[in-house]
C-alpha cells in the first residue's frame, strides 16, 4: 500500500496474529507479520501482541529480542501498540498463579486477577476514555472485545510536565480496570480491537493515522 504507515505485527510465536495484521490493513496500514529485528525497529508502528499466560508471553518475548526492540523504539520516540498480554507484559509485573513475573517495566504497577465472580471476562464492554484520547477520538460510546482474567487496576505513574499526561481508559467488569493507556510513543488496549468489529478498526484508523 503505497505511501501508508508501516506497521510490524511482532511475531515471537505467541498465537495466532494474522488477525491482527488484516485488521491493519482494513485501517490503512502497509502491515506484515515478521519477527525481524531491523523491520520492527525501523517500522512507522510496531503491534505487539499477547496470547495466553502472562509468563509464557514475557519468555517469548525475550527470546526473539522483543524487549529490546520495544526499549530501543520507545528510547527513541517511535510508537508501539501492545494488545491483551502484550499491554500486560509493559507493567513492572505480574501476579499469575500464585507466581511473580517481571514485566518490562515500560510502566510501573502489577498486573493481578480479575475482582469478578466468573472467569475469564469474555465478552463485550463499553469503556471510558479520558477526554483527548487519539485512540478513541469518535469513539467515546462504542463496545470492545475483552477475553482475559488478569488486568491493571491502578495507574502508578507520575508524569510531570512538559511531559504530556497519559490518556487513561477505564471499564468495569466487577471492579475497574484499565482497558487502554496511550502515554507518548506507547499505547496499549487489553481489549482485542481486531475481534472489535468497525469500532476496533476505527480506533486502529486513529492510531496508524497519529503515526
Amino acid at each position: 500500500m503505497s505511501g501508508a504507515p508501516r506497521v510490524v505485527v511482532f511475531d515471537y510465536e505467541s498465537g495466532n496474529v494474522h488477525s491482527a495484521v488484516k485488521a491493519l490493513i482494513a485501517a490503512g496500514a502497509d502491515a506484515v507479520l515478521t519477527g525481524d529485528r531491523k523491520q520492527a525497529l525501523e517500522a512507522d508502528g510496531l503491534l505487539v501482541p499477547g496470547v495466553g499466560a502472562f509468563a509464557a508471553v514475557r519468555e517469548a518475548l525475550a527470546a526473539h529480542g522483543g524487549d529490546d526492540i520495544i526499549d530501543r523504539r520507545l528510547a527513541g520516540g517511535r510508537p508501539v501498540l501492545g494488545i491483551c498480554v502484550g499491554m500486560q507484559v509493559m507493567f513492572g509485573n505480574g501476579v499469575e498463579r500464585g507466581q511473580d513475573i517481571e514485566g518490562l517495566g515500560e510502566w510501573p504497577g502489577s498486573v493481578t486477577e480479575l475482582e469478578a465472580p466468573v472467569l475469564p471476562h469474555m465478552g463485550w464492554n463499553t469503556v471510558t476514555p479520558d477526554e483527548g484520547s487519539v485512540l478513541f477520538r469518535g469513539l467515546e460510546q462504542e463496545r470492545f472485545y475483552f477475553l482475559h482474567s488478569y488486568a491493571a487496576h491502578s495507574w502508578e505513574l507520575d508524569v510531570i510536565p512538559p511531559f504530556p499526561t497519559p490518556k487513561l481508559t477505564w471499564t468495569t467488569y466487577g471492579s475497574p480496570f484499565l482497558a487502554a493507556v496511550e502515554n507518548g510513543p506507547l499505547s496499549a488496549t487489553q481489549f482485542h480491537p481486531e475481534k472489535s468489529g468497525e469500532a476496533g478498526i476505527r480506533l486502529l484508523r486513529n492510531w496508524v493515522e497519529s503515526l
